[in-house]
C-alpha cells in the first residue's frame, strides 16, 4: 500500500533521520504528523517544512502522550529513542534503557486503540553481537541468541519482540529496520554525543593544517555506512512492503571501510595535512559489521546507491557551514524537500 494520501505519525520527526523522512513523506504527498519532546530533536531541522506538518510536542513514555499523537493516524514510523554515539550507548545504564522500552510498548499500544493500520519499528545493528566471519556480515536470523553489548542494544531487542508480537496478537501490522550505520547531515556535531562521521568532521574541521586527530581504539573497526536519504527511501519500501511481522536489514554491505580509511577520507576532502593519533584506551564497539543485504535485496527490490565519499562530501561541506555558524542549518542538499 502507498503512502501518498495516508496519514503517517514520525516519532522523533525532529531528530537527524526523522526530519529526512518527513521530508520525504511530504514530497510523496502524505499528510505527516510529527510526534517529538525536543530531547535531543530540534525545531530548526523541520522548522523549513513546519508550515505542512501537524507538530505534537507530547512525551511518548506516557500512555496518555501516545494515544494523542496516535490519534486519527493511518501508520507510524516509529523512530524517537534514548540514543547517542560511542561514549552514549556502552554505558550499561536503566537511563538509556527506561524511556526508549516505555515509548516502544505505549506507542504499540496505543497504535491497537486507535486502529493505526501500519507500525514500523526503527531497529538498529547494535542487536547485533556474534562473530560468524572475519567481517561480520550479519544476517537477520543472527540476531538470536540476543545478547547485544549495549541496553541501547537491548531496548531495540525488546521493541523487536513487542512489535513481532502485537503483529501476531492483533490487526496491527508490524515491520523491524535494523538500521546500519547511518549518516548525513543534521546529525548531532556535539562532541559527547555525536556518531563517528560527524564526530570526524568536526575534528578534521577543527584541526588546524599540519595538525593530529584521535580515532578510538587501532583504527581497524570497519562499517558498512548507508546514506540518509538511501535510507529514508529504504524506510518508506519497509512500510510498503514488508510490514509481515519479520525484522529487515537496512545498511550498506558493500562498501566498508575501516575507522582509519574513513578518517583519511575526510582528510583528503579537507584538503589539509592531518595525521591520526590513536587512543586505545576508548570504547571502539563491534570489531567489525555490516549488513547482510539478501533479505533487503529480495524484499524490498532496493539497494542504497549514494556512494561513501560523495556522502562524505556533502556532511563535510554541511558541518563546515553548521559549525562556522555555530548553529546547524535546516535546509541541506541544496533545498527544502532535497
Amino acid at each position: 500500500m502507498k503512502l501518498d494520501s495516508r496519514t503517517i505519525l514520525v516519532t522523533g520527526g525532529a531528530g537527524f533521520l526523522g526530519s529526512h523522512l518527513v521530508e520525504y513523506l511530504l514530497d510523496l504527498g502524505a499528510a505527516v504528523v510529527v510526534a517529538d519532546n525536543f530531547a535531543r530533536g530540534d525545531l530548526a531541522k523541520i522548522q523549513h517544512v513546519q508550515d505542512a506538518i501537524d507538530l505534537v510536542p507530547v512525551d511518548l513514555t506516557t500512555r496518555e502522550g501516545a494515544i494523542r499523537a496516535t490519534d486519527g493516524v493511518d501508520d507510524v514510523f516509529h523512530l524517537a529513542a534514548s540514543v547517542g554515539g560511542i561514549h552514549y550507548i556502552q554505558r550499561e545504564h536503566v537511563g538509556g534503557l527506561t524511556p526508549s522500552v516505555l515509548m516502544n510498548q505505549h506507542l504499540l499500544e496505543a497504535a491497537r486503540i486507535t486502529g493505526v493500520d501500519r507500525f514500523l519499528f526503527a531497529s538498529s545493528a547494535c542487536i547485533y553481537r556474534q562473530e560468524h566471519d572475519d567481517l561480520n556480515r550479519f544476517t537477520e536470523d543472527q540476531a538470536i541468541p540476543a545478547d547485544p553489548h549495549s541496553t541501547y542494544g537491548w531496548a531495540k531487542v525488546l521493541g523487536e519482540v513487542a512489535c513481532g508480537a502485537y503483529h501476531t496478537d492483533t490487526d496491527l501490522d508490524c515491520g523491524m529496520v535494523r538500521i546500519f550505520n547511518a549518516y548525513g547531515p543534521r546529525e548531532s556535531l556535539d562532541p559527547a554525543s555525536s556518531h563517528v562521521i560527524p564526530s570526524l568532521c568536526r575534528k578534521v574541521i577543527e584541526a588546524p593544517d599540519g595538525g593530529a586527530i584521535e580515532l578510538f581504539g587501532d583504527g581497524s573497526q570497519q562499517r558498512g555506512f548507508i546514506y540518509v536519504t538511501d535510507l529514508v527511501e529504504g524506510m518508506v519500501r519497509a512500510m510498503e512492503r514488508a510490514t509481515d511481522g519479520e525484522a529487515i536489514n537496512l545498511g550498506n554491505g558493500r562498501e566498508v571501510v575501516s575507522m582509519t580509511e574513513l578518517a583519511e577520507t575526510i582528510i583528503g576532502i579537507s584538503g589539509k595535512e592531518i595525521t591520526i593519533e590513536y587512543d586505545r584506551s576508548m570504547p571502539t564497539g563491534t570489531d567489525r559489521y555490516a549488513a547482510d543485504e539478501t533479505r533487503m535485496r529480495e524484499a524490498l527490490d532496493w539497494r542504497p546507491e549514494t556512494p561513501l565519499e560523495e556522502g562524505l562530501r556533502r556532511v563535510y561541506a554541511w558541518a563546515e557551514a553548521a559549525l562556522g555558524d555555530r548553529k546547524e542549518p535546516a535546509v541541506a542538499d541544496g533545498g527544502p524537500h532535497a
